[in-house]
This record gives structure tokens, sequence and C-alpha cells, in this order.
């Protein structure tokens, strides 16, 4: 009986050994797995195809073989399908599915941009499947805007009022409203589309939406920022300590605009020259938004387990961990404004040796204020407080430099 016993021990510490090592094996499997779709999602050129003008004429060719099959429709389709209007110039990139492409529209350059290539990849809307012919009854408005609102809500993390909505939903049914539905429903997959969409009448900080074709959408071109260039964006070398000033007002204005204009705070996960263009007054706007994400979605996002604060770093947005729990706290500890200092103000104001119209003491102030602004945040977790005071310092040292400049022009 002893020795039964002893065998139903090891027995059942063995089982116990098994389920826990099942258990490790299916948690550190899980954790490369978010790890690995977090790199792609925020570094896409990993898995980047060849951007051709071969492959990208074909991609609009069968868009409109589509629109004249009467799959799809869009404001733009008469244009780029049958008027000639909206002209293909060139590939700008693929990345995992996403088409960017630059054409020419009635003399104005614009971006084409897809997440995905073809109008078939998109799950079909599931109400427009269940409807039967022409004779059937049709779909229950009530019921689409629930179904558009629950899109919403899963892309933006965001509950919106039916209202809101109207941007992104045709009104009212009659000829086509089929394939306006169905192109309205692929669009709506897109995150992208759907901030450009919204957010535009809210911050002059977002590019909006011009038109569509079926999956496509069409947004102002405007040249993108780089570490390539000097001064991290296209500008011309005379004036150019002007236009870094009114720009980097610009980027205050937008944190400003994205900490306070919407519902919820918009957080940028992702800050470098590349997600950002500068308008001919010297706007900035943000061109990508893939990682851009409302608080109810960027708490979702932080909350992970974790074994110390760098397991609760997602990219440019930071969080702390508990150990007591090993979970990453759902709070952001750093601001958008201080990775804006960090990764874009440095490069600007870091020596004093810069425009020596400006004076020295205002030189110092400035490259001191944007040094504290970018090392807020992380450790101390009380960074949306401090940005605050950091944030006027700035403004006040940016303004009187402009005005130094300016006058130094007389």
């Amino acid at each position: 009986m002893a020795r039964a016993a002893g065998e139903r021990g090891r027995a059942a510490r063995c089982g116990r050994w098994r389920r826990g090592a099942l258990l490790a094996f299916a948690a550190w499997t899980a954790g490369w797995v978010l790890a690995a779709a977090l790199l792609l999602r925020a570094h896409p050129s990993v898995l980047s195809e060849r951007c051709t003008d071969e492959k990208s004429r074909r991609i609009l060719a069968a868009l409109c073989q589509d629109y004249r099959r009467g799959w799809l429709t869009g404001a733009l389709c008469e244009d780029l399908c049958v008027g000639g209007e909206l002209l293909y110039q060139r590939c700008l990139y693929y990345e995992r599915g996403k088409k960017v492409l630059q054409a020419q529209w009635r003399g104005r350059t614009v971006v084409l941009k897809s997440k995905r290539e073809a109008f078939s990849s998109f799950p079909p809307l599931t109400l427009l499947e269940e409807e039967a012919g022409a004779g059937a009854p049709g779909i229950p408005e009530a019921e689409l805007l629930l179904m558009v609102a629950g899109e919403v809500k899963n892309t933006l993390g965001l509950e919106l009022p039916n209202n809101s909505i109207a941007p992104l939903w045709p009104a009212r049914q009659g000829p086509g409203w089929r394939q306006q539905l169905a192109s309205a429903w692929s669009l709506l997959q897109q995150e992208e589309y759907v901030y450009f969409s919204l957010l535009p009448d809210l911050s002059r900080h977002i590019l909006p939406v011009l038109g569509s074709c079926g999956h496509f959408y069409a947004v102002e071109y405007l040249a993108a920022g780089s570490p390539h260039h000097k001064a991290l964006f296209p500008l011309d070398d005379a004036g150019q300590a002007q236009a870094i000033s009114h720009i980097a007002l610009s980027f205050l204005d937008m944190v400003s605009h994205f900490d306070s204009d919407f519902s919820h705070r918009l957080h940028l996960c992702d800050v470098k020259p590349e997600n950002f263009a500068i308008k001919r007054d010297f706007t900035v706007v943000a061109i990508d938004v893939d990682m851009a994400f409302f608080e109810p979605k960027m708490r979702e996002i932080l909350e992970q387990n974790c074994t110390g604060d760098e397991d609760c770093n997602f990219f440019d947005c930071f969080s702390k961990c508990d150990l007591r729990v090993h979970k990453c706290g759902a709070q952001r500890v750093n601001s958008n404004l201080q990775v804006i200092c960090d990764k874009i103000f440095r490069h600007w104001f870091s020596s004093t040796h810069r425009s020596p119209a400006v004076s020295l003491q205002l030189r110092l102030q400035l490259q001191q204020a944007v040094q504290e602004c970018a090392q807020h945040g992380g450790s101390s977790g009380n960074s949306w407080t401090a940005s605050s005071s950091v944030f006027w310092k700035l403004r006040w040292l940016l303004q009187a430099t402009l005005k130094e400049l300016q006058e130094a022009e007389k």
C-alpha cells in the first residue's frame, strides 16, 4: 500500500509538473506572439513588398473592374475609372498589404491608401449577404448604425453617438445603395480612414479624407519628414531658423489639441519625422496614425503582464510594472510632449550654436527647457503635471525666439 501511495504521489507531482510546464510554455508562446504582432504593427517594413508601378497599375485596374461590375462605388470612381481625371503617378510604398500610391487629381497631388490590396479581401457586411433579392425588405437603419458603432468602438475604443458616425456611412437608401454600403464597410475596417474621417473637423493637425473609391481613400499629398533631412523636414535653408520655430510651436499646438480637444486623450505611440508633414503655413499634420490610440484603447494595450518596467513599454508609450501583481499599470507615465521633445526638439535645440541671431541667454534657456521636457515621465509617473508646466515654458521661449529672429530681419 505504501508503495502504491508513493507511486500515486509521484504521478500527481508529475502531472502537476506537466501542467505547470504546459502553462509556462503557453504563456511564453503567447508573449512572443504578442511581441511579434506589435513589432509588425510598429515596423511593418519587416514584411514590406517591393513597390512597383506595374503592380500598382494592376491594383487600380482591378479596382476599376470591380467598379464596372457594380461591386463597389465612391465619389472618386468616375474620375479614376472613366473620366481620366485621377491619374496614377507612382508607388510610395507597400507594407503588409497596405498600399500607398501617389496620384494626380484635377491638378492636385493626392495619396491613395488602402489597408489591403483587393476589395474582396475585406470581410463583407453580414447584413448585405443575408439580404435576399430585389424584392426583399430594406435593411433597418437602426441595425446598420448599431453595427457601425460597434466597428468604430472596436477600432478606436470609443462609443460615439449616431450623429458622429454620419461621415462614415451613406445616409439614405437609393440606387447603388448596396454598393455604397459595401464600400463604406470596407473603409470602416481601416483604422486610419476612421481617424481621418472623424477628427479633421476637431483638429487641423489631422488630414481630411478627400474622397474614396471602393476600399481606397484619398488624402492630400504632403512631403513627410525624414531623419535624412538636416532639419528633419524639407525646408529651405533661407529662413530655416524661423521655420523651425514656427513648426515647433505647431507641434505644441498639436500636443494641446490631442490632449484636450477630443472626448479622450489621443496618445501617439510612434513619434518620428516620417509620421508627420508640414503644410505651407508650417502647420504640423499627422499623416500616419496607425499607432495612435485614444485613452480607453491605450489603457487596454498597456495593461499587460510584466516582470519589470521594461515589459510595460509599448514603443513610445510607457507604463510601470506593479511587481506585487506582475501587471503593467493602465496609466501611461510619459506623454506626447515628452516624446516629441526627445525625438524632435532635441534635434533642433540641443546646441546653443544654432541661430546666432538669437541671444545666447535665450538659446540656453530653450536648450535647458527641451532637456527638462525630454526627461520628464517614466520614473516619476507624474508626467502630465510636469508636462503642463514645461509646455508653457517652451511655448513662451519659442515665441520669444521667433520674435528675436523676426526683429533681426528688419
